[in-house]
């Protein structure tokens, strides 16, 4: 798993990645009542907003970690947006994206040096 400075995580299997936020992000914005997620066959490019995630707190936008298409939302977060606090490394992920070149993480941070970033915050 690789992480952003925007709290987002990545999971990569083949040439295909999960985006989710980070437990930390899901902390930070407390309980989660909405989620909007892309719909498959949108492009997405690394650093723009390609969801958004409202608690009781703020809305936020969640940022593509890496340019590509994605293959699917998780529409399962429609009705259930509590998932990304109950699970947000898991079942409350946001997207799945297929990358034409997955060298595109070597920029984002392993769990190491995630943990250290946070340390910062």
């Amino acid at each position: 798993m690789k992480f952003t400075k925007d709290h987002e995580w990545v999971r990569l299997e083949g040439d295909v990645v999960t985006v989710g936020i980070t437990s930390h992000a899901a902390e930070a914005l407390g309980d989660v009542v909405f989620v909007e997620v892309p719909e498959a066959g949108r492009q997405v490019v690394a650093g723009d907003s390609f969801a958004v995630v409202e608690s009781v707190k703020a809305a936020s936008d969640v940022y593509a970690p890496v340019t590509g298409e994605v293959v699917e939302g998780n529409g399962e977060l429609n009705g259930a947006p509590e998932t990304v606090n109950a699970d947000p490394q898991g079942a409350g992920w946001f997207a799945k994206i297929k990358v034409p070149d997955t060298a595109q993480l070597d920029g984002l941070m392993d769990q190491a040096a995630y943990d250290e970033y946070l340390k910062t915050l």
